[in-house]
């Protein structure tokens, strides 16, 4: 069984709770570090031991993250006493990579340290004497890596690729949703019997302009469509969010889920909302989102943009809706046409692909744990003094 220590950049966040629970699924044992963001009570569940503190750091804030990274390191020593050696560093963002080499240092034998990125900093990709400083900084870090953990294709056509930033292996490990009770069963649609039809948003809830689409959709289409949406609003990207939602008709925050919760709530909606602007020309276009995979494990019809990664998935696949352009009238003009029919038509050629899609299950587990435990170096490792 592996140690892996996880050094992530919040403790918070709940895709760092998935992580976990798929490698100690796996068979490795667990322990995480990290910073904790401004504004989030208590850290995602993690079935892995209270997390190891490293400080506070604020979200969109870079230069203040910076800081706090720096603090970290000179802190780490004692922050780590007495913790059991790791076989594996994970580093989740250029930052804990920043911090990975110098907590590997603290140790006689070295562990192998991965560079986990699942998305890329506006920072990195640019002509600036700025971004081109922090690409020099990550292929500095990178090298010291034995492996880089990404979520799309697209990551490394687009950015690792072209910039030379890693040379070693490259694992893809999707955003995909954990099946870990054995055979994954898709729930049972919402009754497909005609509108009002529902568009789900759910998760990370960042994109000042896919809210505004959707409250135009809602609004224009007079009742035919609802918009449904649960998750973790990002209040600096969109700080009148919940005045923008109290007065929209038609659409409705539900607030926050566990992963538990989510048969239920997708249960509920005809269309996922997979569109992102939060980032154009960059991260939007390559991610491969959590709730693409989400959406097609409970069946949902996930709605694209084209010249996306995702748009690409669901191309490939036959599934789904891809629209031109991702605006409302976008939208609207193909939902107007949709009969009942073609949206059964839809999420039956969803539903019958393999679960494997969209889910992993137990064996995947093992499968990346052992990927992992092969980098680990064979000579026994102390504790931290």
């Amino acid at each position: 069984m592996p140690a892996i220590l996880y050094l992530v950049h919040d403790v918070t966040d709940p895709a760092v709770a998935r992580r976990v629970t798929m490698l100690t699924a796996g068979g490795a044992s667990v322990r995480v570090a990290g910073f904790r963001r401004e504004g989030r009570l208590a850290p995602a569940r993690l079935g892995a031991g209270t997390p190891i503190d490293l400080g506070m750091t604020r979200d969109g804030r870079f230069a203040q993250r910076i800081a706090a990274v720096a603090r970290a390191a000179l802190g780490l020593r004692q922050a780590l006493v007495g913790l059991a050696a790791p076989d594996i560093i994970i580093a989740r963002n250029l930052e804990m990579l920043a911090l990975a080499g110098r907590v590997a240092g603290l140790y006689r034998s070295t562990p192998a340290i991965v560079y986990e990125s699942l998305d890329i900093h506006r920072l990195l990709f640019g002509n600036g004497a700025v971004s081109a400083t922090l690409r020099t900084i990550e292929r500095r870090l990178a090298a010291d890596a034995a492996l880089l953990m990404t979520s799309s294709p697209a990551f490394l056509r687009e950015y690792f690729e072209p910039y030379g930033q890693v040379s070693g292996p490259v694992e893809l490990v999707e955003n995909k949703v954990l099946a870990l009770g054995g055979e994954h069963q898709a729930p049972p649609s919402r009754p497909q019997g005609g509108r009002p039809w529902v568009i789900g948003w759910f998760g990370a809830l960042r994109c000042r302009r896919s809210l505004a689409i959707l409250k135009q959709v809602a609004e224009n289409m007079d009742g035919a469509i609802e918009v449904v949406m649960r998750g973790r609003p990002a209040y600096r990207e969109i700080p009148d969010f919940d005045a923008q939602v109290r007065d929209a008709p038609h659409l409705r925050f539900e607030g926050a889920y566990e992963p538990e919760d989510l048969p239920s709530h997708y249960v509920a909606v005809d269309f996922c909302w997979a569109i992102d602007f939060f980032e154009a020309g960059q991260n939007s276009e390559w991610l491969l989102p959590n709730r693409l995979y989400e959406s097609g494990a409970h069946g949902v019809v996930p709605i694209a943009r084209a010249n996306t990664e995702t748009a690409r998935f669901l191309q490939a696949r036959n599934i789904g809706i891809v629209l031109d352009e991702g605006s409302a009238d976008d939208l609207v003009a193909r939902l107007s046409d949709l009969t009942k029919e073609e949206l059964q038509r839809l999420s039956a050629r969803q539903q019958a692909l393999d679960a494997s899609t969209w889910t992993y299950g137990v064996e995947d587990c093992r499968a990346l744990v052992q990927r992992l435990a092969a980098l680990a170096p064979s000579q026994p490792m102390e504790a931290a003094a």
